[in-house]
């Protein structure tokens, strides 16, 4: 089912059994796979490949998987600093998602706590990453556990804090 109060470019390529809540904005050159559900006010920005049978939360964005990362010196696996930085603007989403009007505040990562990396990270894996409040934000301060995943494999885990600031107008 696709909710007719979503935009669909005509040049995106949905499988069968697709499903689109409302207000979610899918643009041109994605591919979704068969049966993946697919939540409301979530965008989609070309270039991005999601397999069958994945699950899209409200109010994510996606952007196109990036190709393998291989730096200098090092083995072909993801550097633990890139996957805490992707950990840490998930997070910041999440406290942006609990204000009204997120456009005119800032998120700043203040710090993180037992940070554990579980298993490599490796070329052509895809990183899911979820992240939850772990308490109510309280005086700009919001204290997160966020978690990062191969599959079903936990890859990464850690407790992160962040401000949110209102931006001066």
């Amino acid at each position: 089912m696709i909710s007719t109060m979503s935009s669909i470019h005509p040049e995106a390529n949905l499988g069968t059994g697709v499903h689109v809540d409302p207000f979610t904005m899918i643009q041109e050159d994605v591919i979704i796979g068969d049966n993946t559900w697919i939540g409301s006010n979530v965008t989609i920005y070309p270039g991005a490949r999601i397999g069958k049978n994945c699950k899209i939360f409200p109010g994510a964005v996606i952007a196109g998987i990036p190709q393998d990362l291989k730096f200098q010196g090092e083995e072909s696996v993801m550097p633990g600093v890139m996957q805490v930085e992707a950990m840490a603007q998930t997070g910041g989403i999440l406290v942006l998602s609990s204000v009204e009007d997120p456009e005119n505040y800032w998120t700043y990562f203040l710090g993180i706590e037992s940070c554990k990396f579980r298993k490599m990270v490796l070329p052509g894996d895809t990183i899911v990453f979820k992240c939850e409040l772990l308490a109510p934000i309280r005086r700009g301060i919001a204290k997160m556990k966020g978690e990062a995943y191969v599959g079903n494999n936990l890859v990464c885990e850690a407790i992160m804090t962040a401000s949110i600031t209102r931006k001066e107008l």
